[in-house]
């Protein structure tokens, strides 16, 4: 599989199978991503990984927050926060897509807010990364664990692993520092649920469209 092939076959899965990737495949995968660039060669990142028993108690933890009624308290904004314009209406469309795949009618709150709960859940993943940076550091900086996340789940298709990145993932970060640990003054700016996908999830079957090039970039000479 080479770069193109790997960019235009990953996709967001939101149904996963219980089978475990398998450790040293999850050590080579970030082992490479390390080589990611970064601004000034900072490597601002670290990401924390659970599986197995302490990836249930985590999700356990999480759900015992909700279930005492704490709000989400994500350490940086969430990404739909400053959301206008074509860009919430493509947030929207994809929500719809998302509903329209599971069988969830638009107007169904209930059925919607059950459905968000998925993301804590990890949408059955075996496994969870949490990536997170320096809280001191600032927006641009943030540009660099882009890179290396995409860096990592280009990587796993390679290897036939599927991951659904999610900022949903950061509305919790007590449990995720006390179970997966991380480094003392580092904020949570994302989580990722990863395994391979079971393609029998209504989930699996949304397919999100992307602008055209004319939209997206202007060629100058």
């Amino acid at each position: 599989m080479d770069v193109t092939e790997a960019v235009m076959t990953r996709r967001t899965v939101r149904g996963f199978k219980s089978d475990p990737v398998p450790e040293e495949v999850i050590r080579e995968i970030v082992e490479i991503a390390r080589h990611a660039p970064s601004n000034s060669n900072t490597q601002p990142w670290h990401i924390s990984i659970v599986s197995g028993g302490a990836r249930d108690r985590l999700e356990a933890a999480i759900f015992a927050e909700m279930k005492e009624g704490k709000k989400p308290y994500p350490q940086w904004p969430p990404g739909g926060s400053g959301l206008h314009g074509v860009y919430k209406q493509r947030q929207r469309d994809c929500a719809y897509e998302y509903y329209d795949a599971v069988g969830i009618d638009r107007e169904d709150k209930r059925a919607r807010a059950q459905l968000a709960t998925k993301n804590w859940s990890f949408f059955g993943a075996p496994h969870a990364a949490f990536v997170s940076m320096p809280d001191t550091m600032h927006r641009a900086n943030a540009i660099d664990i882009g890179i290396f996340l995409q860096t990592v789940m280009l990587l796993m298709v390679e290897r036939g692993i599927s991951s659904c990145p999610q900022g949903a993932l950061a509305a919790y970060p007590g449990p995720v520092k006390e179970i997966a640990g991380m480094p003392e003054g580092n904020a949570i700016l994302c989580g990722m649920s990863f395994g391979y996908a079971d393609n029998d999830e209504p989930a699996n079957q949304a397919r999100m469209t992307r602008e055209p090039f004319d939209v997206v970039a202007r060629l100058t000479s």
